[in-house]
Order: C-alpha cells, then structure tokens, then sequence
C-alpha cells in the first residue's frame, strides 16, 4: 500500500521541477520571414513553436497567447533547451521573460507610487481638467503619447490655439494637444539671414516631445527603448491636457521668445507651466524668466523649472527663484543591464544600453589591464577585451576600444556613477570590482577563455534608490541665497518618454544612425516634467491652492529616505551617506502624499515684494518684477515665508545666532494639534516657539518662531537637520529642511534678522 502511495508522489514532484525549470516568455518574430503557404500569423506561431519541442502533444498547453497588433509574435512557457531551439527558427527576433506587470515604462511614475487603484491617480483621475503648458522645443504631435483616447473635454476656460506652420496643421491638435504656438521673432531679429529649418511647433530637437510627454503624456502600450524598459509608458498627469510653446529651436534660443512664449500660456489659460530652461547667474530682475514665472504666479499659474546640470559643484543652479519650484534630478530604481556568458556558462552581469546588434556566437576574452595602448588593441583583432579602471581612466579607456575596433569591451570600474557611459558606440558592459574578478579568474585559469555578450536587460526594484546625481545643480542660489534652493528631487536619470520618429537617438559602428518613437535621456530636464506632472495632479485635487501652496505640499512631504529605509545618498559626492538639502532640496517628490500634507506654507505676492525690498533692489529693479510702479517697502524682510530655511554663519563673525518666522495654515479636516520635532545638527541648538501648534478649524493660520544658535566658526561647509510638525493623530508629518553654511551670501540685507 505503501509503495502505491509513493510512485504517485515522486512523479508529482517530478513534474513540480520540470515546471520549475520552465518560464513564461514573450516571443518576438519577423513577419516577412513567415511562409506564404501560412494563411494566418497564428498558424505560423504554432509551427514554429512545435518545432521547437521534443513532445509536439505538449504544444496546446506550451501556447500562451498570439499577437496580431501589439507585438508580431506570441507567449509561451518554455525550458531552456527549448528556448535554445526556438531561437534558431527562421524569423526569431527575441525572447523577454515575463514579469510582473508594470504600470509603465517611464518607469518613475511607478516609482514614485502612482497606481490607478489609489492615491493621487485614482483621487485626481489622472490630473483631468487640468492643462500643463509646456515651453520647450516643440512637440511630435503623431507621438502615441498624445492621443486623446480616453481623455475629457477641453476646459471651456481655454484661449488658445493650434497654430499652422510648416508640416503643422491645426487638425494635428485634438482633446490632449489643445493648443501648439510657435515663437522666433527674437530668434530671427538677431539673424536677419536665418532661413528656419521646421517654422512651427513641429519639435526637430526632441527635447520638447520628451519633457512634455513625461509630464502628461498619455498611456502608450507595449513601449520600450529597443528591447529595453519594456511596458506601459505614461507621463504623471496622463490626462491633463497639454499645450505646446515653441521657443527653442535647433538655429538658437533667445529669452525675447522665451517670455513671449509664457506670455502667451498665461492668456491662453494654463494652469501649469513647465520649463526645462534657465539663465545662469543673473539677478532675478535681469532674469527674464524669472520676471515672466513671476507674472504667471500671480494669475494663479504654477511655475515648475529645472535645477541645471552643473553638479555636483555648490552654488551653480540656476532658476533659484523664490516663487517658482526648483527640481533637482535623481535616480530611480531600474537599471540597464546586460551580461557577459563566459564559456564555462558562469554569466557575470553588468550595465549596457548598448542598441546594436552583437555577435551571438563565443569568441575570445582577454584581459588587457589599463588598455592604454591603442596599437596593442587593436592587434587583438575579434576579440572581447577586458579593462580595469585605474585612476579614473575609464573615459580613455573607451576611446581606446572604440579606436581599436575589437568585438568588444568589458570595463571593470568601481565608478557608481557611469550612466553617460553605458549608452556606447560599441559592444560595451560595465562590471563591478567584484564582477570584474570573476571574469579575470576564468581568463587566467583558461587555456582557450571565450565569452558572448548579451545586451538588453531591464532589471527592476534596485537598491538603494533613490540617488541624488552627480550632474544635478547645488544651491545655495545665487540670485537669491535666502531662499533655499533647490526646493526637490524628482526622477531625472535615464528617463524614457516620447521622441520624433524621424530624429536619431543613437550612433553606432560606423556612424550608423538610430531612431525610435521613444529615447532614454538625462537631466534636470526630465526632473522638472515629473514635479510639473505632480503639481497637474495637486491642481486637480485642490483646485483652489495657490502655487505656493502646491509648492509647500509638495516640499514638505517629500521622503528622505530610499527605498532601503537609509537617507538619500549623493553620488556626486562619492555617495556620501546623506545627501544634504543644497543638493536634493527638501527631498524625493512623493505626489500620494502631497494631496494631503495637513499644513501649508503660503505666500503672496505681497510676501514676494517684501523680500526684493530686502535684497537691496531699487524701486526700477523691483518694477521690472512686478510692473507696479510704486513698491511699499515698509516690510522689507529676506525670512519669506517658505517651507525651508537656511542660515548663513563666519560671514558675520559677531553674529551665531539666526531667526525666522513662518506661518502655517490648516489644510487638514477640522480641528488639530501639531508638535514640533527638530533633528540634531552638529555643533547647533535649534529651538521652535511655541513648539505646539492648536488649530480649532480648517484653513486657520498660526504662526511660530525658529532660532538656530550656533558656533561663531563652522568646522563644516554645510551642516543640515529637519524641522518637523506631527500631528497628534499620526497622520501627517510636515518636514522642511534646516541648512546652515559658512558659504558667504552674494547680497546682505541688514534689515533682516536672518
């Protein structure tokens, strides 16, 4: 009896690890390489995949799905060696192992906890009603990212138009692209002999298309960057609608069409404008962006703008404007990946975004240490070379490779930093110290050593994550250094979104041009789409928040911890433990918890001019900013009344002791008490008064003071904490950031206590 129990048994677990063994995978294939006797794509699927197994009786239960529009190809559930077979099929293009699905490709909108099920998707139904301006280069207007599948009506408020041009029409706009204008005026006034290539909001740069669809493109199934970050793409407000402002062009950019081009979205009627642009140390009132964000602030028009890429240097972002939000660009967690298989079958992994294709087959490995001589490599001739990064060597070292034209390079750096790297010339991988040393062990004890590379992985849930970049700009701002800049981190680093089909993302071998509907590029370019896409959703929630208060939301419920639960490191610092606010600002944008922050931080225009009072500016200066020609400068005060502090110390020798004022308004349900809660920073006493905060009802305003005490001589640059309100329910933390610098402010008012 007992045995009639056992057989059963052990052909149970048989089959339970013959299942195992197998994975689900999804099928690429040419479709001009089907047979012409085949009638259907679905007849051709089944054969091919039939020939692939030894048991053709397991074909109907192999056979996932066949697909006719998404993909040419199918899914099925597959063991190694019959994957191996499938891939010598006539017409095999790939094989993805199936994941869990995803909610887009753009990654950072998962990554920043947007889901169609809860939060600030499900709450704002995707940012409807709400129209995200967006001055940039142009747009794609054929890109899937801005169907109108699924979107609203266009608000009855809105102005604008859909200006004709040159291959622009007005029936390229629809419910999603509401609105395409176009400025050069200035452009063409500094070159009266300056023919323009594309006169119209058609975008011949790509930069436009990219940021506009990060911050409200539509969904966009079955996206990838040739094979990598496959999925669902979507912008973060992915039903706002969107209206396009031209004013940077491939012949040059000036600011005349720049505020031309807000001038213009401000008539029109939006309610957030994007700008992935700048000037670099001007005054605000000799910054005409600045002075135009001002304008649009007033009507109620929040104002999103870039940090800059001058990182990881202090002092060097621009749009450090205090009525508009400043964001920094940080990673998230996906990587690019590839792998190199060694010929004992050990696969050793690394990062590639290599986009061409590379020789399947083993060829030989070597190890060339420091590859400094481009005449030894390039005697290799077909062959994987092997690179160890000295002395930070590694940008010569590709050069090398590139010039010697072997098959191949694997670079062993211990750089954490090398995502202008990875997107190559040529067959590249970047592999850790510790990968590096596997594959050097298996070339020395080799009499033949030979490896194949494989390219085009996409691995997920990397940690830790986020990272403030190397590239992104630091403050303390230079056109106003009272006001802590930069105000947040979004995702910046390897974005994919919406790209023109016709405008090459990559080069390859010999000058081989590359093009796709989307592209995989970096920047506080592409943090600011994200934080404009988030302030649409705010919108949409609150319609009646002022910018400031959208600001404030957003600021002071940011994270500053990753996704290990440990602060926020900065690569540009050789990831240095704590990434300090001059770099990431208050924190990683967090948009399910900024719809409801319990307590903001306001500010009017009034606010705005109390603070250029106290910069010193004089009475045309501040004109320029606010076109009123008669400027109360009663209250001049620098302590604007932000979501963040900082205080300058050794400028003043005599002075260690700053203090601020704020005021915080409810915008929590009812009634509620918060308590004040400040992290220690070294070498500084900070204390708050009152250090609790009673609120009898919503929208009521209370109002508390901030002093720092510190040394008269600080050992560090910069020492930074977090002042924090809780509330007594536990369910609200409203944090800002606490900087304190030695770095001496370029204007000093001594009107203000700070």
């Amino acid at each position: 009896m007992a045995n009639h129990l056992i057989i059963p048994l052990c052909f149970f677990l048989f089959c339970l690890s013959t299942l195992a063994q197998n994975d689900i995978y999804i099928v690429h294939m040419d479709l001009t390489a089907m047979p012409k006797p085949l009638k259907t794509q679905h007849t051709w699927y089944l054969s091919t995949l039939a020939s692939s197994l030894s048991d053709k009786s397991q074909l109907p239960t192999k056979l996932i799905y066949t697909y006719n529009h998404v993909i040419n190809g199918f899914s099925a559930s597959l063991s190694e060696t019959e994957l191996s077979a499938l891939k010598s099929s006539p017409g095999f293009v790939s094989a993805i192992k199936d994941v869990s699905v995803k909610v887009d490709t753009t990654h950072s909108t998962k990554f920043l906890g947007l889901s169609s099920n809860s939060g600030a998707w499900a709450l704002t139904n995707f940012g409807e009603n709400v129209i995200v301006g967006v001055v940039d280069s142009g747009v794609w207007p054929e890109s899937e990212s801005f169907s109108d599948d699924g979107m609203g009506e266009i608000p009855s408020r809105w102005k604008g138009k859909c200006e004709v041009g040159t291959q622009f029409d007005a029936s390229l706009c629809n419910k999603k692209l509401i609105g395409a204008r176009f400025f050069n005026k200035g452009l063409v006034a500094h070159n009266s002999n300056l023919t323009i290539s594309m006169n119209s909001t058609r975008d011949t740069g790509g930069h436009g298309t990219h940021t506009s669809s990060t911050a409200a493109g539509n969904f966009v199934g079955n996206a990838s960057f040739f094979g990598y970050a496959p999925g669902v793409a979507s912008g973060v407000a992915p039903k706002a609608h969107v209206a396009i402002y031209k004013a940077l062009w491939d012949e040059g950019a000036h600011t005349s069409d720049i505020i031309a081009a807000i001038d213009q979205a401000i008539a029109d009627g939006v309610d957030v404008l994007s700008l992935s642009l700048g000037l670099d140390g001007v005054p605000l009132y000799e910054d005409p962006i600045a002075v135009a964000a001002f304008a649009a602030v007033e009507k109620g028009i929040f104002v999103s703008t870039s940090a800059g890429n001058e990182g990881p240097f202090f002092g060097t972002l621009h749009n450090g404007t205090p009525w508009v939000l400043t964001v920094a660009a940080g990673t998230i967690d996906r990587e690019f990946a590839a792998s190199l298989v060694l010929g004992d079958g050990q696969s050793v992994n690394g990062l590639s975004l290599y986009l061409g294709k590379v020789n399947p087959d083993e060829i030989p490995v070597v190890f060339m240490d420091a590859c400094a001589s481009v005449n030894e490599l390039s005697r290799l001739g077909e062959k994987i070379v092997v690179c160890q990064d000295k002395n930070d060597s590694l940008g010569d070292q590709i050069q090398n490779i590139l010039a010697a034209k072997v098959a191949g390079g694997i670079f062993i750096t211990n750089n954490t930093d090398i995502e202008f790297f990875i997107e190559s010339l040529f067959p590249a991988i970047f592999m850790s110290v510790e990968n590096g040393e596997l594959i050097k062990d298996y070339i020395k004890r080799g009499i033949n050593p030979k490896a194949r590379m494989k390219f085009k992985e996409t691995n997920l849930s990397i940690k830790p994550a986020p990272k403030t970049t190397s590239y992104t700009s630091r403050g303390p701002s230079e056109s106003c250094p009272f006001v802590m800049k930069p105000d947040i981190m979004a995702p910046g680093s390897l974005i994919l979104a919406s790209w023109p089909e016709n405008i090459s993302v990559a080069t390859i071998g010999n000058d081989q041009s590359l093009f796709s509907n989307f592209n995989v590029i970096s920047g506080t370019s592409m943090a600011c789409p994200h934080a404009s896409g988030v302030a649409a959703l705010l919108k949409a929630a609150h319609p009646e928040w002022s910018p400031a208060a959208i600001r404030s939301a957003i600021m002071t419920t940011s994270d500053i911890t990753d996704n290990t639960g440990s602060p926020i490191t900065d690569m540009g610092l050789t990831n240095q433990p704590r990434a300090n606010p001059l770099a990431m600002g208050s924190g990683h944008i967090n948009p399910n918890r900024a719809l409801d922050p319990g307590l903001i931080y306001n500010a009017s225009a009034e606010d705005y001019v109390n603070l250029l009072c106290a910069l010193n500016f004089t009475e045309k200066n501040i004109q320029v900013i606010t076109k009123t020609s008669s400027t109360n400068c009663s209250s001049p005060s620098l302590d604007l009344n932000y979501p963040s502090f900082i205080g300058y110390f050794n400028s003043n020798p005599t002075t260690s002791v700053k203090e601020f004022e704020r005021r915080v308004t409810n915008v929590g349900e009812g009634s509620a008490t918060y308590v004040a809660k400040v992290t220690e920073i070294k070498g500084f006493k900070v204390s708050v008064v009152p250090d609790k905060l009673v609120f009898r009802k919503k929208y009521e305003t209370q109002r508390y003071k901030m002093v720092m005490e510190g040394p008269k001589v600080m050992e560090e640059t910069v020492a930074f904490g977090y002042l924090s309100w809780e509330d007594d329910e536990g369910k609200h933390v409203v944090r800002s950031p606490i900087v304190a610098t030695s770095f001496s402010p370029d204007i000093v008012s001594s009107s203000s206590k700070n």
